[in-house]
């Protein structure tokens, strides 16, 4: 089969076949809207595609001498072809986002970043709602202000408004489990209404006061703020006074921090590409409310040869895939389809959408604020990755490989005395930390073969687990991801076993290194072992003696913190977890009731089932899970 990478050159004698396939296909596709998927010969996707007529648009696909040199390539690699036809030509984009942003195709523009965002949420769930910062799935009765950019945007407006709008956003545990004010309350962060400090209907009024301001009525807020601080001054109740003067002063902080404001457009997204060569940015900037709530920038991955607004057009249908859109989304440059997208923002938010290309006024401004920023961001990014890619071909010159290194693995072990024992995998590349390909391995001891911190034994098993299951993915046809080097925090000993572990596998083609403290442990003094080759250690000043340090201490951070967690929720855990009928519901209130769990378990059967939730039946069962052995 011809690698759809190479020149065209090479993949036109196999360009017929592909074509050929289509043409076959052709006369049975329906007229009708829907999304094709072309696959090559291991069953790998390699263009998604919408129409608004499949036959139509697929007919095309039959004269490779017609197409562009990138879509020739697709169709010469080309084994087979699939169909999902759809109601409308608007379902049929909505459905070929998703299925770019699920498969990844290699030759459709790639949103690799699309992290969710966080929200600000005030609870109505309970009497003294709190405000605090929220990611994820929403609930039914609370309230979501946002998206935000970043959880550093969302925490410096939180912490603004804990001064102007001193709320609670402690957890309903704490909560009610306080007997006398926090530091939240010292500081005045917080009204304490834990502890009564604090009339309900004073404390309600200020969460109206939070939620409106949220929503954009700040100028009617600190109207007010200001008149009661006008009247309180007035009665020489100057404490009074000085705590509206803190409120207004903080909410003028937060306004302050905006650099456009886009009052009166409601709720918006600014959006701007820019590119250079192979390489773009996408910026995307939130204003909710007319409040700047930052921005983003992201850097999809780009085939050649695709245009400007084709790359827009798809990123805004993958982004919105996973994102509400807002009522108005604001562009820097026009998209092939925008009637289409904007039905197709429709259809996911349930109500009208508009996309707009502004030309002038605060609208336009925003749009140059992000195309800037965007150019920016892209330069900064290239030259991260130049210095990245200097130091690739520095570490391929150190370890005499033949090229640089494009997935570079290092793993490292955790454990204390041989307990929570983890295995963990960083991933670094030419656009330097991969953290979404990070993996952790619990260390599963089958057979009980590991005694104390058997460190060799712990790397066996994980190598021989990634490994192995790279090999039955690829034995599935599905394409494994393999490093380029493999980098072990560890020594002589701990190289044989990777050596040893590939042998059994019948692996190679991938370079093995090891890196290992020096004497005393010191950084700079690194000994680094490869096999058939004497340990050697480099200059202290060398570039690339500082990037493999920095790689082995990520790998060793990312492990701690593994390591960390295992036993922080081991100690969590406690002997009414092993109790049938034992959730966290009944848990927590049979600890809030006794203090801990030896209490529950010198507790007598009748004191048991006083407890909310514990009936007589499950009382009866926690008494004889302790009392059974005795």
């Amino acid at each position: 089969m011809t690698d759809p990478g190479n020149d065209a050159a090479t993949a036109t004698p196999e360009a017929p076949r592909g074509a050929d396939l289509i043409r076959a296909e052709v006369a049975t596709l329906p007229q009708s809207p829907g999304v094709y998927r072309m696959v090559d010969a291991k069953g790998s996707v390699l263009y998604v595609g919408k129409a608004k007529n499949l036959r139509k648009r697929v007919v095309a696909y039959t004269r490779p001498e017609r197409l562009g040199a990138r879509m020739a390539r697709v169709v010469a690699a080309t084994r087979a072809l699939e169909i999902v036809t759809t109601r409308t030509e608007a379902e049929a984009l909505l459905l070929e986002s998703n299925l770019i942003k699920r498969l990844k195709p290699r030759y459709n523009v790639l949103l690799r970043d699309d992290k969710s965002f966080p929200f600000i949420m005030i609870t109505g769930d309970h009497e003294w709602p709190q405000i605090t910062k929220h990611r994820g799935a929403r609930t039914p009765g609370r309230e979501y202000f946002g998206p935000f950019a970043s959880a550093g945007a969302v925490n410096a407006t939180l912490a603004q408004l804990a001064r102007a709008f001193p709320l609670r956003s402690c957890s309903d545990a704490i909560f009610e489990s306080r007997t006398r004010p926090c530091l939240q309350y010292q500081i005045k962060r917080c009204t304490a209404p834990c502890v009564g400090r604090i009339e309900r209907a004073d404390y309600l009024a200020m969460v109206d006061e939070a939620r409106d301001f949220l929503r954009g009525k700040s100028r009617a807020i600190q109207g007010r703020l200001a008149e009661r601080m006008q009247a309180a001054s007035e009665a020489l109740d100057f404490e009074a006074a000085a705590v509206y003067r803190d409120r207004i002063q903080a909410l003028t902080r937060i306004q302050g921090r905006q650099d456009i404001n886009l009052a009166g457009l409601g709720d918006a997204d600014v959006i701007a590409l820019y590119r250079s060569g192979d390489a773009c940015c996408v910026q995307v900037f939130f204003f909710r409310a007319g409040q700047n709530f930052g921005n983003r920038a992201y850097f999809p991955a780009i085939p050649r040869e695709t245009e400007d607004a084709d790359i827009l057009e798809s990123f805004i249908g993958q982004f919105y895939a996973s994102h509400m859109p807002p009522g108005l989304v604001l562009l820097n440059q026009r998209i092939p389809s925008p009637g289409l997208v904007a039905e197709a923002l429709r259809i996911r938010a349930e109500r009208k959408v508009t996309l707009s290309v502004p030309t002038r006024g605060a609208r336009r401004a925003a749009v140059a604020q992000a195309s800037a920023n965007a150019e920016q961001a892209l330069a900064r990014r290239l030259s991260e990755n130049a210095s990245q890619r200097r130091l690739l071909e520095g570490l391929a010159e150190v370890f005499g490989l033949a090229e640089a290194p494009r997935r570079i693995e290092v793993y490292d072990n955790s454990h204390i005395g041989g307990t929570g024992a983890i295995g963990a995998m960083v991933v670094a590349g030419p656009d330097g930390f991969v953290k979404n390909a990070y993996r952790k391995f619990n260390i599963r001891n089958e057979g009980g073969r590991l005694k104390g911190g058997d460190d060799y034994g712990m790397l066996r098993e994980v190598l021989t687990r990634r490994f192995s299951r790279a090999l039955k993915e690829e034995a599935r046809g599905t394409p494994g991801l393999w490093p380029d080097l493999l980098l072990i925090d560890g020594g002589a000993g701990q190289l044989k076993v990777a050596e040893e572990v590939f042998a059994e596998l019948g692996i190679d083609g991938v370079a093995l290194a090891a890196i290992a403290k020096g004497p005393d442990r010191n950084a700079g003094r690194e000994r680094f072992f490869l096999p058939g080759r004497a340990p050697f250690s480099l200059d202290p000043r060398h570039p690339v003696l500082y990037f493999l340090q920095r790689l082995r201490d990520e790998a060793h951070r990312f492990a701690i913190g593994g390591q960390r967690a295992k036993r922080s929720g081991a100690i969590a855990r406690s002997e009414l977890d092993k109790i049938p009928g034992i959730g966290g519901t009944r848990k927590r209130a049979l600890l809030n009731h006794f203090g801990a769990a030896r209490a529950v378990e010198a507790a007598a059967i009748e004191d048991l089932a006083k407890v909310e939730g514990i009936s007589q039946t499950v009382a009866k069962r926690i008494y004889d899970h302790f009392h059974e052995e005795r």
